[in-house]
Formats: C-alpha cells, structure tokens, sequence
C-alpha cells in the first residue's frame, strides 16, 4: 500500500470519527465519498462494506465516551437496533444488487435530502426523562420498530451506519433531547454497520487493510470530537448548520461525479 493511501486512510477515519464523537452520526454518510475518492477505492461496493466495518468499529469507542456520560437510553436503543437490524439485512442484499454507479448517485440524493432536512426547525417539545416501560410501551414501541425498521433498510442499503437518520429518528419517536439522542444512536450505529459490515464481507467486498487505517485514524478523531463537543455545546445549532452544509456540498459532488 502506498504512503499516499495510507495518509489518506488515516486522514479519512479522523474525520469520521471526529463527526461521529461531535454529532453522534453523519461520519458514515461521509465514509464512503471518502473512501472513493480521497482514498482511491476503484469499486462502490467495496468502499461501502469497508465503511460499514470502520464506521461500527469507531462508533463502538465513542458509545463508551457518552455512556460514562449517561446520555444513552439502552432500552430505546436496543428495541431500534433489533429493528433497525432486520431492515439492514435486507437493505445490504438489496443494495449489492443495484450497479455500483447508480448506487452511488442515490446516495448523493440521499445525502441533499438529508443536508436539506437537518436544515429545518425542529419543533418538538422535549421528554429527556423519557424511558421504556410496561406503561409507555403501548405508545413507543411501534414507534421505535416503524422508524427503526426505515432506518435499518437505508443503513444497509447504502452501507452507512445510519447515525444521521438515527438521530432525528429517536427524537421523532420520543422526543429525547439532543444529547441523548446524540449517545443512544451509537448503540443502533454500532449494530446496524455490524449487520451491514458482516453481509458485504460474506461476499468478499471488505479491504481489510484499509478498514484497519480508518480504525486507528478514527480512535483519534472519536477523542478529540467528544472533546470538543463538550467544549461547543452551547454552540450545537451552529455544528449542526454547517456539518448539514457540508453533506449537501459533498452530496452535489458525488451525483456529478456519478453522472
């Protein structure tokens, strides 16, 4: 492997792990134009299973961070990542199915759309001592299995942990505060890049070498994010607007590139 790739290996999993720690999600929606095309990878396929590796591996180091904080609701997070599991089972075979180019240009879609979306109020009155229980239950379980399972076939579609959509998505389903929100997601990041990650390395499309790079890159980049969260987080709204901005820019690209 060439010293150019390896610095952008490493380079790439900084900035992964370095979102993932700040926002709790959004590094994967970027792993894979990175992968493309600052590291060089020639097949989508095999950037999109290499992410999915990378992606889970350094949401595991950053869930530790926020779970010495207290900011994650395990049983919310369990019942979404079973959900989220199925739909990302799915999601993989079906995305291995689609050309790697077309696979591309949706992801850029999904990436403006998504950009667009973080972009917009959000007008929910807040529950942070929200938990699951045999009394809330009747209300938040088919929440949190319908948007788990959405969430899920996304994931595993475009190979991306999913944190970006897991992260609205459990405050949609009960009104947990940002925070929170941010910390439980990495438990469903976690899960949902496994089950993407195992399915593309059943089939051979995992650069082994690479996943290792953006892992030690990421370690660094998930320290430093969760520091400079807690430094900035007066500021959330401010982050949110312009990492929103970058995934819309980075999203254009990859559907010109593609087209």
């Amino acid at each position: 492997m060439e010293a150019a790739t390896i610095l952008a290996a490493l380079a790439s999993g900084g900035a992964i792990g370095l979102i993932l720690g700040l926002v709790g999600g959004g590094g994967s929606i970027l792993a894979v134009p990175l992968l493309v095309y600052v590291v060089g990878m020639g097949s989508p396929h095999a950037a999109i299973g290499t992410a999915a590796v990378a992606v889970a591996a350094n949401a595991l180091a950053s869930l530790i961070g926020h779970a010495r904080g207290g900011r994650v609701k395990w049983r919310c997070a369990g019942v979404f990542a079973v959900a989220g599991i199925v739909g990302a089972a799915i999601g993989a075979e079906l995305g291995k199915a689609v050309d790697g180019e077309r696979l591309l240009a949706l992801f850029g879609l999904l990436m403006i759309g998504v950009g667009l979306s973080m972009l917009r109020k959000r007008r929910v009155a807040e529950a942070p001592d929200v938990r699951l229980t045999r009394e809330s239950a009747a209300f938040l379980l088919p929440r949190l299995v319908g948007i788990g399972v959405l969430v899920g076939l996304a994931a595993g579609f475009f190979g991306i942990g999913g944190g970006f959509l897991i992260v609205p998505g459990l405050m949609l389903a009960t009104a947990m505060p940002l925070p929170f929100a941010i910390g439980t997601s990495l438990v469903v990041v976690s899960a949902l890049g496994l089950t993407t990650a195992a399915s593309y390395a059943a089939s051979g499309l995992v650069d082994w070498g690479v996943t290792g790079l953006l892992v030690a890159g990421g370690v660094g980049g998930t320290i430093a994010g969760i520091a400079l969260g807690k430094r900035i987080g007066t500021r959330k709204g401010l982050l949110e607007r312009g990492f929103a901005g970058l995934v819309i820019a980075v999203g254009g690209y990859v559907v010109a590139s593609s087209i």
